[in-house]
């Protein structure tokens, strides 16, 4: 781990609102005794170190090098141990141009603080016991999550649910591994039944572990996303399917063939997941070369799709191209497009009826797309994180192989390795057990501020 990540005793400041021109903009500091250490540069310095714990104070932060005012700002106390950080804290609220907060952060590194590292203050509140490693990682998830689901999944792994229950699955690993080294230590006497009492409960955590193991992909899809392609031949109505999903004129309709000639993308919500959307160039052969450079474009989008919305013009019917691309891409999800036209035809077996002119059908179209996405069907409240379900797996296996092993009757140090690998995969996973090396990891994917 970087040297300046162990130095909790640093006085570190970072902005913590996102760069750009903005009404207000939060500059935060902490380490022990910052309060004191702003103080030398505000223009109220004995009401601001006279503050208690969250309280705000009105002032005028100074440049000590000049003495002169840098912003008038709100800085919000927040006194050890009952900081976020566990330290002593301020979070500055200043007006939001990068002026302003560049020129707030100067003065302060004139003040002896230094920029802080991405996660750094997660990190500390890591050290101090506020948070594990699970509700620091949904710390992270929060500031990237981009539905409301998202939102609302990182903020019961935040609230300590998911680490509850994990202390829980450990605390009976840990009670099944005390009565198998009870029987080491003492294999005289008849305690048996101690170890094989406790069997009961010891699955109950497999069960538990397996089901925190199944809501990952629903988690990680709704944190992460997907990218959908909306595919097929010139003039199918991809462009206005496209449409609809943003609800607004994005892309270009027209009845001329070829009217796409590169792909577009945008960002959706679809049914609490955040899509990105593309809409591609009519599958076709063209002596066209711009054209034809927006077809071998789109097929190398399609490649790396989650999904791709395969659209047929309904009142055309199927063509050759059409059968040829989907028995090539069977995991394509065909759509029927144009229901509302008189002239459109029976729905083949497998597609998806829509008119992307006035919606009908769509609401059932999205829903079949969720389906199809891995994870799409599942719980947003499982672990998101690839590592934490990893560790989770990790340790729903070991724990197996332990309850197994004593159901077989096989020696009790063997079983014993299987319980102390199920602890510290659980204890890596909450960050009890994590390597300097881990953590860094972890945190360095945080935003500087956070």
């Amino acid at each position: 781990m970087k040297d300046r990540y162990i130095d909790v005793e640093d006085l570190i400041a970072a902005r913590a609102t996102p760069p750009g021109i903005s009404a207000l903009a939060i500059v935060r500091v902490a380490g022990p005794g910052c309060v004191d250490a702003v103080s030398r540069a505000f223009s109220r310095p004995e009401r601001l170190r006279a503050a208690e714990g969250r309280t705000l104070v009105r002032g005028a932060l100074l440049d000590i090098r000049d003495g002169r005012p840098v912003d008038d700002l709100v800085a919000a106390v927040f006194r050890a141990p009952e900081s976020p950080t566990g330290q002593d804290q301020v979070d500055f609220m200043t007006h939001g141009s990068p002026a302003v907060v560049a020129a707030v952060v100067d003065a302060l590194a004139a003040l002896g603080f230094r920029k802080a590292l991405p996660g750094e203050f997660s990190f500390r509140a890591f050290v101090a016991g506020k948070a594990d490693l699970v509700e620091s990682e949904a710390i992270d998830e929060l500031s990237r999550a981009r539905t409301a689901q998202a939102r609302e999944a990182a903020l019961r792994r935040l609230g300590g649910g998911p680490s509850a229950e994990i202390a829980r699955i450990r605390t009976e690993v840990h009670e099944l591994l005390a009565a198998c080294e009870v029987l080491l230590d003492y294999p005289e006497d008849e305690v048996a039944g101690n170890l094989t009492s406790r069997l009961p409960a010891a699955r109950g955590a497999v069960e538990a572990l397996a089901k925190l193991s199944a809501g990952h992909a629903g988690a990680r899809l709704r944190l992460e996303g997907a990218r959908v392609a909306v595919a097929g031949r010139t003039n199918a109505g991809k462009s206005s399917l496209f449409n609809r999903f943003l609800r607004e004129e994005r892309s270009i309709v027209s009845d001329e063939h070829g009217t796409t000639r590169d792909w577009i993308e945008a960002s959706v919500d679809l049914e609490g997941i955040p899509i990105v959307l593309h809409d591609t160039a009519g599958l076709r052969s063209t002596d066209d070369r711009t054209e034809a450079e927006g077809v071998r474009r789109s097929r190398l989008l399609l490649e790396s799709a989650d999904l791709i919305l395969y659209v047929v013009d309904g009142t055309v019917g199927l063509a050759e191209e059409d059968g040829e691309f989907l028995a090539e891409r069977p995991d394509a999800l065909p759509v029927w497009n144009k229901a509302d036209a008189p002239g459109c035809g029976p729905v083949p077996e497998g597609f998806h009826s829509v008119s992307a002119l006035d919606g009908r059908g769509f609401q059932d179209l999205a829903l079949a797309m969720v389906a199809r996405l891995p994870g799409g069907s599942g719980s947003a409240d499982g672990l998101a994180g690839e590592r934490q379900a990893a560790l989770v797996e990790a340790a729903r296996a070991s724990l197996s192989d332990a309850i197994a092993a004593i159901g077989a009757g096989e020696p009790l140090d063997l079983v014993s390795l299987d319980l102390r690998a199920a602890s510290d995969s659980l204890g890596e996973l909450t960050g009890e057990t994590a390597s300097p090396d881990v953590l860094e990891t972890i945190f360095t994917r945080f935003c500087v501020g956070k």
